[in-house]
């Protein structure tokens, strides 16, 4: 555990060296102060770059420590005292564990809350672009049958251009209403259509009304046009399964981004307590080339589970996998890998 740690320190140092580095332009020109830029932004941004890389330096750091081990045949005493090959797993295994639901806890529950404070950061004072003022033909279903477009809103005036609202009940249309502009009133929290029309179908009697303004509810604001697929990094395991939903109501094709998210805050943290197993079993036995050796065979199973990993997330935007199989086949995968690694050491 503690090579883990120190391993993990010393990438996450490297990390902010190179931030700060690529970012300090950016810092100084916009007027971010240091104590924003410790507190609102590093604080935030660590733990989100440690998780990342937590899995890799787990198997680094058991390879590292269990190899060093075997050069100095602490096992072959081991094993001539009687201890089987299970029992040494035992304590890899509990601290597999202890990391596993400490980066699972950490990436559900600890990160999102720090990525709102570092995403807000970065709109300020990194990204070039700045916050969207204008959103073009948005469409949304907004409940089942309830089919929502307007062809631009602007943000600062809270103003959109011609608007359709259409009720379905199955195939057969209900109504259908239309309107010039809309406007955003945030005190009564609904909004106000200028020279609308409403039609509506009653056993195929049309009923037209027509005015200059009317209030409607619409189950929108202003917000849900400008949502950023980044934001699910921000979002919590409930927010994050609501947002889905939501997502999957309205249709819209960024629901597969947000579900690969979803199952990757499972499956990244799993994948720690698969790599320890393996990590394990591939340095117990003392080999020619010894920590060299041992750590070179990591790293190309370290990287061909991130190639392997890519791949199938690649497959599920491509609609060929489901998010939920793409993001865990990997982990099978590997999980198969290990028990055969780990039963092969124990037959040696």
């Amino acid at each position: 555990m503690g090579t883990f740690f120190l391993a993990l320190f010393l990438i996450v140092c490297v990390a902010v060296v190179f931030d700060i580095s690529e970012k300090i332009d950016n810092f100084i020109d916009r007027g971010a102060s240091v104590s924003d830029i410790i507190f609102q932004y590093y604080l935030n941004f660590i733990p989100n770059f440690a998780n990342l890389f937590c899995a890799l330096f787990v198997f680094i750091s058991v390879i590292f420590f269990t190899s060093k081990m075997a050069s100095k045949s602490e096992f072959i005493a081991m094993f001539a005292s009687g201890i089987s090959k299970f029992r040494l797993l035992r304590p890899y295994f509990v601290g597999g564990l202890i990391i596993t639901a400490f980066s699972f806890m950490l990436g559900n529950y600890v990160i999102p809350d720090c990525n709102k404070t570092r995403l807000a950061f970065e709109e300020k004072y990194v990204s070039k672009g700045g916050p969207r003022i204008s959103s073009f033909n948005v469409h949304r279903q907004l409940e089942p049958g309830v089919y929502f477009y307007i062809e631009s809103f602007n943000r600062d005036h809270g103003v959109g251009l011609r608007l359709s609202l259409e009720k379905f009940d199955g195939v057969e249309l209900k109504s259908k209403m239309t309107a010039d502009m809309i406007q955003w009133d945030s005190k009564k929290e609904l909004w106000k259509a200028k020279n609308y029309c409403i039609r509506t179908f009653d056993k195929g009697i049309e009923h037209i009304e027509t005015g200059v303004q009317k209030d409607t509810a619409i189950r929108i604001c202003p917000d849900d046009f400008f949502k950023k697929t980044t934001t699910v990094e921000a979002l919590n395991d409930k927010e994050l399964r609501a947002y889905i939903a939501e997502q999957k109501l309205s249709g819209t094709s960024a629901v597969i981004s947000s579900e690969i998210e979803l199952h990757n805050r499972g499956a990244v943290p799993f994948s720690i307590f698969i790599l320890t197993i393996i990590g394990f079993s591939l340095s117990v036995k003392k080999r020619r080339g010894g920590l060299g050796v041992n750590i070179l065979f990591g790293l190309l199973l370290s990287f061909s589970y991130i190639l392997f990993q890519r791949f199938s997330t690649t497959f599920a935007l491509s609609g060929f996998l489901s998010p939920m199989l793409a993001v865990w086949v990997p982990n099978f995968i590997f999980a198969i890998i290990a028990v055969i690694v780990y039963f092969t050491a124990a037959r040696q």
